[in-house]
């Protein structure tokens, strides 16, 4: 049957080639041979099967690069987050980190203390964030191209950055709370 009689004419036609090197090189040696077999048919937007394919998932492409952009921003909203409410935990506790030392507590043992009571959370906060992340991935999956739903990798980052967060975020006020005068520590409100 002409393809021109066919149900599915839309009134042009594709060809493909397949080349070894570049395949816009062969433009000019296309048109010849097409035009060689009828001068009528015109040879318009050759372009690679790569830039093809691109501009069929250009969209896709454009909401992966937010939605990557966003998770960072999001990622680093959380541990300022994170920072700060660990920061602000330590510093309520400055009155009990005095009377801690004034009753002979050392430096070593108050760091330890508040850096334990900051990872027990953190783990804790850690622990409910993989077990939502792992249920919600099921709503995720048709949005997802070439990448497993449950991405262990990402999962593991994602918690070894705001745990190393919440390490820093313990650790620096105990260090400064610890150094106070404890006299000057059972004094502050």
């Amino acid at each position: 049957m002409p393809y021109s009689q066919s149900l599915k004419f839309t009134g042009q036609m594709t060809y493909e080639l397949r080349a070894a090197g570049d395949p816009l090189a062969l433009t000019e040696t296309v048109e010849r041979i097409v035009g060689k077999a009828d001068r009528r048919i015109p040879v318009s937007n050759v372009v690679t099967q790569v830039k093809r394919i691109d501009q069929t998932i250009g969209q896709e492409r454009t909401f992966a690069t937010l939605c990557t952009r966003f998770s960072v921003l999001a990622s680093l909203i959380a541990c300022v987050g994170l920072y700060g409410t660990m920061a602000y935990s330590v510093a309520r506790r400055t009155n009990e980190i005095g009377i801690r030392m004034a009753l002979g507590a050392e430096r070593g043992d108050v760091l330890s203390l508040v850096v334990k009571h900051g990872i027990g959370l953190t783990g804790a906060g850690v622990l409910l964030g993989l077990i939502g992340a792992v249920g919600l991935t099921r709503f995720l999956k048709s949005l997802l191209y070439g990448v497993q739903p449950i991405d262990w990798g990402t999962f593991l980052i994602a918690s070894a950055i705001l745990s190393a967060t919440a390490l820093l975020a313990s650790y620096i006020p105990a260090r400064r709370a610890a150094k106070v005068d404890p006299m000057v520590a059972l004094r502050y409100e």
